[in-house]
């Protein structure tokens, strides 16, 4: 079991570890667990996940997970794992300063760092949410296409920046060449599906999930779809995400340099329902803290979604209603929004 670090966990997660009920069962977790205790929590025999290559790309296999599975295990990606362990490092360095040294980090630079909730307004701040809500996460927002205007004076923040910049060069042309490949397999307007990907509206989320010793009763990230186009998932070593298939949870372990790649809102709509955004969540653990580097990309500015299935929209539409559903009923609702009804009728073939 890891030693916990409170000081720097938001006050709300640090006041629920120091409760003595919570204590006591850290106590007694001590006394009967080992390291295989963390194994054992969730691995599964095999990992059922479809594994495509980007070095060999079979627009097939590609085609059959997208529909089937609206998510694969992505190898051979060309991205250096001396980059991946430094990103890895420096995140956890960032994240052990204190509450209140995050806080302060983010005021002079595009980031911006929240915690209890993924659901971020347009300028990067936490969407107000009731406490029975929370989500045991904490994370950092980085607009990609701001970070070369921000020079930080801490050495260690403009180094994590630098990594960051490269990384995001890294999954924009991993993106932009899976989508490239998804618009052949579907036949799409090569055209029109220009402004589908902008690499300009990329953005990377670095999260870290910590230690809950009531992890039975929160959830790290609540069950959600992507609003992107494509998220590109970066997983180190500690498990909790799980995947919706077939009515059951599937548990997506970490395995070093493979990176999990899964379907958003947009792409469904693109795809006319053909791909399905995938619904997924993320456990807590009690024994150990999970720490994730998510990319996020969508359609460009202004860029229309034509569909047969939901009516004309951009992707300001859909998370302008997006965050009015949030604030309204307390839930995204999506795609539904915009789907045609059953009296109504999409463009004409």
């Amino acid at each position: 079991m890891s030693e916990m670090n409170l000081e720097s966990y938001p006050p709300v997660f640090r006041q629920q570890s120091e409760s003595p009920h919570v204590q006591a069962q850290a106590q007694a977790q001590a006394q009967s667990s080992d390291l295989d205790d963390i194994a054992k929590e969730s691995i599964q025999e095999y990992d059922p996940i479809p594994l495509i290559d980007l070095q060999c790309l079979n627009l097939d296999e590609l085609g059959e997970a997208c529909k089937h599975w609206g998510l694969f295990r992505l190898v051979n990606h060309g991205i250096p794992l001396t980059l991946l362990r430094q990103l890895q490092d420096h995140s956890k360095k960032i994240f052990s300063l204190s509450f209140e040294s995050k806080e302060a980090l983010v005021i002079s630079s595009p980031m911006s760092y929240f915690w209890g909730t993924p659901a971020l307004t347009p300028s990067g701040d936490s969407l107000s949410r009731g406490p029975q809500n929370i989500n045991w996460v904490e994370g950092f927002n980085v607009p990609l296409g701001q970070l070369s205007q921000f020079q930080a004076e801490d050495p260690t923040i403009d180094s994590f920046r630098l990594l960051l910049e490269e990384y995001g060069r890294h999954l924009a042309r991993i993106a932009s060449t899976i989508f490239q490949a998804m618009v052949n397999t579907l036949n799409l307007n090569p055209e029109q599906s220009k402004s589908y990907l902008s690499e300009s509206t990329g953005f990377i989320r670095v999260y870290r999930y910590p230690q809950c010793f009531v992890a039975n009763e929160t959830w790290g990230m609540e069950a959600h779809t992507d609003s992107s186009v494509l998220s590109i998932l970066n997983q180190e070593q500690v498990g909790g995400f799980e995947h919706f298939k077939d009515d059951k949870w599937f548990q997506i372990e970490p395995i070093p340099d493979t990176l999990i790649l899964n379907l958003g809102d947009m792409l469904q709509a693109i795809s006319n329902d053909e791909y399905k955004s995938v619904k997924h969540r993320v456990k807590p653990n009690k024994y150990g803290e999970r720490y994730s580097i998510c990319y996020f990309v969508f359609p460009a500015e202004g860029s229309v979604i034509q569909s047969s299935k939901y009516k004309p929209f951009t992707y300001s539409d859909f998370q302008a209603q997006v965050q009015q559903d949030i604030k309204t009923i307390g839930f995204k609702v999506g795609l539904e929004r915009f789907r045609f009804k059953q009296n109504e009728s999409g463009p004409a073939s």
